[in-house]
């Protein structure tokens, strides 16, 4: 079920009226509520997929009853040395092995014919139809974070299948994160929760802004791109340009738009779920972007895999070495492309001076804290980052790695010149309205960057407040562009 879609419009209410006036007597049953209705929600998209994400959430569970209780466990295993790993080990293979099989079977079969055939042989493997299931990198890497922490002692493993299973298919979050943590969603279910009139309020408030992002300015500028980016092979220097920044612009809005529609709900249901992103396009250099960007993810790769490496407190050699292993992991989970591999990897070069130079770590705080505008200096420097993530989402935004040169080499030499400005091409696209909503975007966000959202420091005023609210409310009503699934499903 989509967010952006009239099946949500009358999902959410009667959710949440069910939630608080008929479940709330019993917390049991109200975690059953959440499961049941998450269930529901994805199964709307293809209910075939429920088994797979009930198998998922299963298999975590048992295995963290199992790693907490050495006397339950199967006489098989509680005989062996280090059950506990052992546990965590089938756990972590098995969830990786259905990711595999379901996101990245059909890359590496074409990638072993293609290697096969640069040596002159011909091999016929078997590729299979297969469907990729709606948010199965997000639900399995959140299941698999439960298992790690009972583990290493961060949290104890509950016997309950219900509230667990209400962690890993909470439906706000479910198929597009943010990637939460059991340390912090796992306890919220297992506790009465509370209605707490503010935080419905702001949740609102961050939903209204994140339908905005996402229906207004996300999609007008996916219109725009895919009209400048879709067999763009003969587009000139300047188009692509223009394609890009909006391709830009529209995954920031979408993504963001999103987590802000998927926090705003959850705050209806007095649960609080992490913040995905902090205005990350304010960056100064690479590393604030990613400490902004996709914070569950790259906080997820972090925890669970940089600092297990030996994360900045190793030899040079391997701190250069966990940089790229991050990065690439992240740029494989985004996708079974090379594209991807290599938007990871131009990262990873983006960011090694920075780490070589100690300088990774020195912007932590809010750009312009305690000015309404940016100096110079931050103004070139959040230019020059957004200038390099734009040129990485070539890669990202590509077909393939051919496409990706190509489109590199013309805006690298500005193929074409100025004609597109003048011959109608760019014209085709609203440019110039796509343009005014991506500027009252980044206003928006821009005053109320040291808030949480965008609409997070409201005027005092009721009168104000309102007609503020109501006219959000009708540009996203008038002005969105057609209803387009949220991009990062596909990952």
């Amino acid at each position: 079920m989509l967010f952006n879609s009239i099946e949500f419009l009358i999902f959410l209410p009667a959710v949440f009226l069910l939630y608080w006036f008929v479940f709330n007597r019993s917390l049991k049953w109200q975690n059953f509520f959440v499961v049941f209705v998450s269930y529901i929600f994805y199964g709307w998209w293809d209910w075939n997929f429920l088994l797979l994400i009930a198998l998922t959430s299963f298999c975590s569970w048992l295995s963290g009853v199992w790693m907490g209780d050495r006397d339950g466990c199967p006489s098989s295993i509680r005989g062996l040395r280090g059950h506990r790993l052992f546990v965590m080990v089938a756990n972590i293979v098995l969830n990786f092995a259905i990711l595999g099989y379901f996101k990245y079977y059909n890359f590496f079969v074409e990638s072993f014919v293609h290697a096969f055939h640069s040596i002159g042989m011909t091999v016929h493997p078997q590729a299979l139809k297969i469907i990729l299931p709606v948010g199965i990198s997000f639900y399995t890497f959140q299941a698999l974070s439960y298992s790690i922490d009972v583990y290493r002692g961060h949290i104890k493993p509950t016997r309950d299948p219900v509230i667990f299973f209400a962690y890993v298919s909470y439906f706000p979050q479910l198929v597009a994160g943010p990637i939460e943590r059991a340390t912090n969603l796992l306890p919220q279910f297992q506790s009465p929760r509370s209605f707490s009139y503010p935080e419905a309020v702001d949740g609102c408030r961050q939903m209204l802004w994140g339908f905005f992002k996402k229906m207004v300015v996300a999609d007008n500028c996916a219109v725009a791109a895919d009209k400048l980016l879709n067999g763009s092979g003969n587009l000139s220097g300047i188009a692509l340009w223009v394609g890009m920044f909006c391709f830009s612009i529209q995954i920031y809005g979408d993504f963001s738009g999103y987590s802000d529609i998927a926090i705003g709900c959850s705050k209806l249901f007095g649960v609080k779920i992490m913040r995905n992103f902090a205005y990350p396009y304010f960056s100064r250099d690479i590393a604030e972007f990613w400490r902004k960007w996709h914070i569950s993810l790259t906080t997820w790769f972090r925890d669970y895999l940089y600092i297990p490496l030996g994360g900045s407190y190793c030899s040079v050699p391997k701190q250069v070495r966990n940089i790229f292993v991050i990065f690439l992991v992240s740029g494989f989970w985004h996708g079974a492309n090379w594209t991807f591999i290599a938007w990871g990897l131009l990262h990873a070069c983006y960011f090694l001076p920075l780490l070589m130079l100690n300088r990774n770590r020195k912007y932590t705080g809010v750009v312009a804290e305690n000015q309404n505008l940016p100096t110079w200096t931050e103004f070139v420097q959040m230019s020059v980052t957004f200038g390099l993530v734009l040129l990485a989402w070539t890669f990202f935004r590509a077909p393939d790695m051919a496409h990706a040169f190509s489109w590199l080499a013309s805006m690298a030499t500005f193929k074409g010149g100025l004609a597109p400005l003048f011959d109608g091409t760019l014209r085709l696209t609203g440019l110039r309205l796509i343009l005014f909503w991506v500027a009252g975007m980044v206003a928006c966000e821009w005053v109320n960057r040291r808030g949480l959202h965008g609409l997070a420091n409201m005027p005092q005023q009721k009168v104000l407040r309102w007609s503020i609210y109501l006219l959000l409310f009708f540009i996203v009503l008038i002005f969105k562009a057609s209803r387009q699934a949220f991009i990062y499903f596909q990952f």
